[in-house]
């Protein structure tokens, strides 16, 4: 008879989340799975499944709820950076059933695209990124898109074969999509951007300066500083001074905060959209 740190070891190998036919497949008995639940190694979620007690909260309210975790919250919990969204998504299969549950607040997305493993159902990077975009639209989508690239989540083949999915209208985001963005807010601002028929270059090395987020027309750098990576005097202080020595250069710099860029975009945007028009302004007057 298997103990209940055993039983739990058996559950921990399924993924940290098992049927009873899987642990029972793997020696648990009923009785072993009673002791394992009372001793608190695993819980029972609902019936026929169980887990570890160290699984996410969303993940445990899509068990619950009758699916597994889908769209946006499947994208977050595969390590993509996605923009900020409401509720737990789960993905349903066509034989599944909706569960009521404590503490509700689930989107459910039924999906024909049926991937299975061993009789489970598995979401994977490219059907979740499927489901975001019918769901959350277009900047949601890329957004998560980019992350799945620069993290090497998604290959060209799969890649070809969501393209494929998707109507023809994102085919223009494939087309911006780059390998190189390093956080959600660089894909967010070379998004929004590109809505106004600009064009950056991204992730570029400058001599004296390093490495800056974006630059815009061979003149201008934005920098999109994220939560927390550019607080304190030291790094203030080299921020300034990169911004002298790109001054230095020829180079003005406009730099955002991640408060700023998801919370208050229209004067970043309007701060932008000035500064190129005065660079034009002063050139046609020269």
């Amino acid at each position: 008879m298997l103990t209940p740190s055993e039983v739990a070891t058996q559950c921990r190998a399924l993924g940290g989340v098992a049927r009873t036919a899987e642990l029972r497949a793997r020696g648990a008995s009923r009785h072993c799975l009673r002791l394992a639940v009372r001793d608190g190694s695993i819980e029972r979620l609902r019936q026929g499944f169980y887990a570890l007690p160290d699984i996410s909260a969303t993940r445990r309210a899509a068990i619950m709820h009758g699916g597994i975790l889908g769209c946006a919250s499947a994208a977050e919990a595969a390590g993509l950076w996605v923009m900020p969204f409401a509720g737990v998504h789960v993905w349903l299969t066509p034989t599944g059933h909706e569960r009521a549950h404590d503490d509700c607040a689930c989107v459910v997305h039924w999906s024909e695209a049926l991937a299975f493993r061993r009789n489970r159902a598995v979401m994977t990077v490219p059907l979740a990124l499927e489901q975001m975009a019918y769901c959350l639209g277009k900047e949601a989508f890329f957004v998560a898109l980019e992350s799945a690239l620069h993290q090497h989540k998604i290959s060209a083949e799969e890649i070809s074969s969501l393209r494929a999915l998707l109507p023809h209208g994102f085919d223009e985001l494939f087309r911006l999509a780059t390998v190189s963005a390093e956080s959600g807010l660089e894909s967010i601002m070379r998004y929004r951007l590109s809505l106004h028929g600009i064009t950056v270059r991204g992730q570029i090395s400058i001599p004296t300066v390093g490495r800056v987020d974006f630059v815009i027309d061979g003149w201008l750098i934005v920098e999109a500083d994220g939560k927390g990576n550019h607080e304190g005097p030291e790094q203030r202080h080299r921020d300034h001074l990169r911004d002298a020595h790109a001054a230095a250069l020829g180079y003005d710099t406009l730099r955002f905060d991640y408060a700023l860029i998801m919370y208050d975009w229209p004067s970043v945007e309007a701060a932008i959209l000035g500064r190129l028009r005065a660079r034009a302004g002063r050139v046609v007057a020269g």
